[in-house]
């Protein structure tokens, strides 16, 4: 058996790009996303006289109704000495109301109100500033008016992380898990970017954090000036500072399932799309090598489906030929492609099951389809954003 390659045919040079995305995919998963799936932690917990107080900073405009299910959760958190700030942004509900109440009954709640907003000052970064002005320890933990603790020992995984030389902690935030298709498409790619940003971090590149499950030190917020750098930006209060502070030194990750933060989802794909271009709109303004890698990403993934398609369809003009075995073409297709989908599917398992996310694999296939064209054009859209400045 021979095999003949047609190099002047147009499907040898889609062969060729097919080949290279496979490569890059399969470099991804194992030599990156590998990271978080094999991922073990076996420090010591700290005793209770060693863990240093902290301060939980949340911001929220209109949340009544989250703050009412997500403080009582806060409160009841294992810790020995924590506060809870929570700065109210302009709110027109009762939020003001029940701040004034628990601060009356709750001596770990220290309410911020705020009654303006600055036009010089876009979306939360204001009133995170305010926050974490107000906060009385060094030690910042962020999180949203809808979001959760999974249990009451969140605050003692986030601190255990913490050594000499840590200054920062990137954690992990999924949805919460419901029976519909845009929150499978929703958790998919909370799973998907978590491996991206989580997985860089392990390997010593650090570039982004989510503002739902991050902490880091009050100092180190004032000694890089906070959110200025980028303070026309009305997002990457923390994507944009994490990717201006972090360092392979200073930086540490929560990756237990035990230890994420679910988040509430949207229930509008509009809504969610508009969030996905506002969050990629920042990545023009992560640093060279972050923007590499994730560009490098996302364009082999969309070219290895692209080129898959078109080779199949081009089969009549086969990119090579097999002496006295031409049956065998579309069969080696096959096999690469799911050489690349075996993989995923190992890798993501284990990351699913490291993470907390459940039921996504059995769609993995066809969410990864999705995403491979839904991507760019979410990346493209993030660029024409005229919210951003």
């Amino acid at each position: 058996m021979q095999i003949n390659f047609n190099y002047n045919s147009l499907s040898f040079i889609i062969l060729i790009i097919f080949g290279i995305s496979l490569v890059i995919q399969l470099f991804y998963h194992w030599g990156i996303f590998s990271k978080v799936a094999f991922y073990k932690r076996n420090a010591r917990p700290k005793l209770d006289e060693e863990l240093e107080p902290v301060s939980i900073v949340l911001c929220a405009r209109d949340a009544y109704e989250y703050l009412i299910e997500l403080i009582p959760v806060l409160l009841n958190q294992d810790y020995p000495n924590f506060e809870i700030v929570v700065v109210n942004d302009c709110s027109d509900d009762e939020t003001e109301e029940y701040l004034k109440d628990l601060e009356r009954n709750q001596p770990k709640i220290k309410p911020v109100q705020l009654k303006q907003h600055l036009n010089f000052f876009n979306g939360k970064k204001f009133p995170l500033s305010m926050g974490i002005k107000s906060a009385k320890n060094d030690l910042i933990i962020l999180t949203d008016c809808n979001c959760m603790p999974t249990n009451d020992q969140w605050l003692r995984s986030v601190v255990n992380r913490y050594n000499n030389r840590t200054e920062i902690v990137i954690g992990y935030s999924p949805y919460i898990q419901k029976k519909s298709l845009l929150n499978r498409l929703m958790r998919f790619d909370a799973l998907q970017n978590g491996l991206l940003y989580l997985s860089a971090a392990l390997n010593h590149y650090p570039y982004m954090g989510v503002g739902t499950n991050l902490s880091y030190r009050k100092e180190l917020f004032y000694r890089n000036q906070g959110f200025i750098s980028h303070y026309k930006t009305s997002v990457g209060d923390d994507d944009l500072f994490i990717s201006q502070v972090a360092n392979k030194k200073n930086t540490e990750v929560l990756i237990d399932a035990e230890d994420a933060i679910l988040t509430t989802p949207t229930s509008s794909f509009r809504l969610w799309t508009r969030q996905k271009s506002r969050r990629y709109s920042t990545v023009s303004k992560y640093d060279n090598g972050a923007r590499v890698m994730l560009s490098l990403f996302y364009t082999s993934q969309f070219l290895f489906y692209v080129s898959f398609i078109a080779l199949i369809a081009l089969c009549g003009q086969p990119a090579f030929t097999i002496t006295n075995g031409a049956a065998f073409y579309i069969p080696i297709l096959l096999f690469f492609f799911l050489l690349r989908f075996g993989t995923q599917l190992f890798i993501y398992q284990k990351a699913s099951k490291r993470l907390g996310e459940k039921g996504l694999l059995p769609g993995l296939i066809a969410y990864d389809f999705l995403f491979a064209f839904l991507s760019p054009w979410l990346r493209l859209m993030g660029r024409m954003n005229v919210g951003v400045e």
